[in-house]
């Protein structure tokens, strides 16, 4: 009689795999109400993503720097040729055999020769003091072998490791290595590469603070809205996970608008960039951001902004105590 009157409550339980779906829609229903939450107020959180669509796009256009810079340096590196000044009074035969030789070596790509007649040729034609060798006697000029490096030896210390080693043939009375401007070049370029890596830190850092600040001023003005959920008896990571989401669209959309700026960057350049480069009849194209360097950017640029807004809900939210 006593159970009759007061059953006691029937539990039901729930499948997993229906827990497992209600999980997921759960998340994107905060998701997507997290996103409304944001369009409530357009302009404030427009400007917050701009802010941080500049602050992703001022690295990115350093790398498309960087990184077009290293196609035009690629091919100057080519220009690192050895001139070997070969001994006075060396027979035909055994300066055929010299290049020979020279040729088998693993670091040598190509090898021209440069007979005493044909430098003083160049020297008449070029250098305007023609008129002044057919005062000389004999040819002061001696024969000269041009080495052009292969393309992984083709860097300054390359180079001059081939050099020293050519110097040690017995045919070569000189070695000339005009390499310090490609040092002076690749100095240059790896302080830019520095600089840039130092500056993309500090404005990575900055779109850390501007989604922490501004998820905790929207935890602030919610908070009243926070202690009655937390009253009803909300768990934390519910509570926690609209918060996370607004970071995560903050970095999503700020790492697009990042990706249009410099879009439009390379667009807007690209034409004087031709027209530099037909003056030197040169086909050189701008590189943007390859599919690849996009789904960085913007897998970065949303990370950060949840790993800044998670950092924020877990430091302010435990504070909130109705």
């Amino acid at each position: 009689m006593r159970n009759i009157l007061n059953p006691s409550p029937r539990i039901t339980k729930v499948p997993l795999h229906k827990r497992f779906l209600m999980y997921w829609v759960n998340h994107f229903q905060q998701a997507v109400g997290s996103l409304g939450e944001l369009w409530r107020t357009p302009m404030a959180s427009l400007m917050t993503m701009a802010v941080l669509g500049i602050s992703l796009a001022l690295p990115a256009s350093f790398h498309l720097l960087l990184k077009n810079a290293e196609r035009v340096t690629a091919s100057w590196d080519n220009a690192a040729e050895v001139s070997l000044f070969l001994q006075p009074g060396l027979s035909d035969k055994t300066t055929q055999n010299f290049i020979q030789r020279i040729s088998l070596y693993n670091e040598v790509d190509a090898v021209t020769y440069i007979s005493k007649e044909q430098a003083v040729a160049e020297f008449r034609e070029m250098s305007g003091f023609g008129n002044a060798l057919d005062y000389l006697d004999t040819n002061p000029l001696p024969a000269v072998v041009q080495v052009t490096p292969k393309p992984q030896y083709a860097s300054p210390a390359g180079a001059k490791l081939l050099l020293a080693k050519l110097q040690q043939e017995k045919e070569v009375e000189q070695g000339k290595l005009d390499i310090e401007w490609l040092e002076r070049l690749h100095s240059i370029i790896n302080l830019a590469v520095d600089s840039v890596v130092a500056i993309a830190f500090l404005l990575l850092a900055s779109v850390l603070l501007i989604v922490g600040n501004t998820i905790r001023l929207n935890i602030l003005n919610r908070r009243t809205e926070i202690e009655v959920m937390k009253l009803v008896g909300a768990t934390d990571s519910f509570i926690h996970r609209p918060f996370l989401y607004t970071g995560l669209w903050y970095g999503l959309i700020g790492g697009m608008i990042a990706w249009v700026l410099t879009s439009s960057l390379v667009l807007w350049m690209e034409s004087a960039v031709i027209k530099v480069a037909g003056l030197y009849q040169s086909d050189f194209r701008l590189l943007g951001l390859s599919f690849s360097e996009f789904l960085f950017m913007i897998g970065l640029a949303s990370l950060l902004g949840l790993i800044s807004s998670f950092v924020t809900v877990k430091r302010h939210i435990h504070l909130i105590e109705p």
